[in-house]
């Protein structure tokens, strides 16, 4: 039954885009693994963790694009379930190291012998076993965004205001987890991750596998993303969106719509998160800086809010344009990040995707003959009779 609603929601483009997403899960490992250094189609490890890395970027801008795009909720705190679900999965990893870490503790990571914690706290139990990682990946956001979202949309909070409130969430947990005392590394956060599920971290088949992951979840997401959509539910969200008080007023219970999309969303930030740790090697207090809550609006309105696919390539063309802009004009970035936003906003406001689209649907109406003129019955007998 979930298949087959799964299946209902694949229109000709999310097919062409889970079929790529999937191809290039299973390509570039192998060209990574199998081809050698000296074959021209060899992809090195580094870009594929770069690559890999954008990916886990993408399934964040999905995730954003879910509430914004078809539910009219401006987050600009995505960010922080983002960063708790990589701490979620560095905590795992942490708990992996045991003895081999700087100070040799069997049981307490580096950073608390550091700071001469004597005892493991209470909240890091479980997380020596993948299977509670996981489950804390899905259930630390996803529990976050319900009673936010609970207070927030029972209170009708909308528009400009939301989008402060969770802007003010992401800077009240980055003043939090920049303690030292709160337990999870202070601004140094958590690093020097050494196996995941019994393999080196490190190794060339372990980043493939990394990356093959994260493409597989990204395919799978833009699926559910789209079956929600394409859904009788996702017609309620685009009422939501478009107006909000004639749907209340059609008996809709507004809230629940909304609170059920942003939990399902906040959980997708988190899978990001935790398939972005393992391959970037560090999880700290500054993924929940605000500014890369705002940047996950910019990637999604660079690539079309609204769109599913749009965010996707969003997120890789202006994290790809930001790898090569930093390096030849690194202090030159931030200014060139403004400005791409302000031209889209200006110039396309529906994006990349979005403005091809409507590219399209417009010629395609143009091309298409114009209709007859109505008839009238009796007419046209009556003009053959009297020829």
């Amino acid at each position: 039954m979930i298949t087959a609603f799964l299946l209902r929601s694949l229109n000709r483009r999310i097919s062409v885009a889970v079929a790529l997403l999937l191809a290039v899960a299973i390509l570039v490992p192998v060209l990574n693994l199998v081809a050698g250094p000296s074959h021209p189609l060899h992809i090195p490890t580094y870009i594929m963790a770069l690559f890999g890395k954008y990916l886990t970027y993408a399934l964040l801008a999905l995730a954003l694009d879910l509430v914004w795009g078809f539910c009219g909720i401006l987050s600009l705190g995505h960010g922080a379930f983002f960063a708790l679900g990589g701490y979620a999965m560095g905590m795992y990893l942490m708990r992996q190291i045991g003895s081999r870490g700087v100070y040799g503790d069997p049981l307490l990571p580096d950073f608390m012998v550091f700071l001469n914690w004597k005892e493991l706290p209470w909240f890091w139990y479980g997380f020596d076993h993948f299977w509670f990682a996981a489950l804390m990946v899905l259930a630390v956001p996803g529990l976050l965004a319900f009673v936010f979202g609970w207070f927030a949309f029972r209170s009708r909070v909308n528009g400009v205001y939301l989008s402060i409130i969770t802007q003010a969430m992401t800077y009240a947990l980055l003043l939090a987890f920049f303690r030292n005392d709160m337990g999870f590394g202070g601004n140094n956060g958590m690093t020097d991750f050494k196996d995941i599920l019994g393999f080196n971290i490190q190794a060339d088949g372990t980043r493939a596998s990394l990356f093959a992951a994260t493409a597989i979840f990204l395919a799978l997401s833009l699926t559910i993303a789209s079956a929600i959509v394409r859904s009788k539910f996702g017609k309620v969200l685009v009422g939501v969106r478009d107006a909000e008080s004639r749907t209340r007023f059609l008996g809709y219970r507004v809230e629940h719509f909304k609170l059920f999309t942003f939990v399902v969303s906040a959980m997708m930030a988190g899978i990001a998160g935790a398939l972005y740790v393992p391959q970037v090697g560090i999880i700290n207090p500054g993924e929940f800086a605000p500014a890369n809550s705002i940047e996950v609006v910019i990637w999604t309105a660079v690539g079309g809010r609204g769109t599913l696919i749009g965010p996707i390539i969003g997120a890789i063309l202006v994290n790809g344009g930001k790898t090569i802009f930093t390096g030849l004009f690194p202090e030159f970035w931030l200014f060139a990040l403004g400005g791409l936003f302000v031209a889209v906003t200006l110039f396309l406001p529906k994006g990349v995707v979005g403005t091809i689209s409507y590219y399209f649907a417009k010629r395609k109406t143009a091309s298409e003959p114009a209709p007859l003129p109505a008839q009238e019955d009796g007419i046209e007998p009556k003009i053959q009779a009297a020829e």
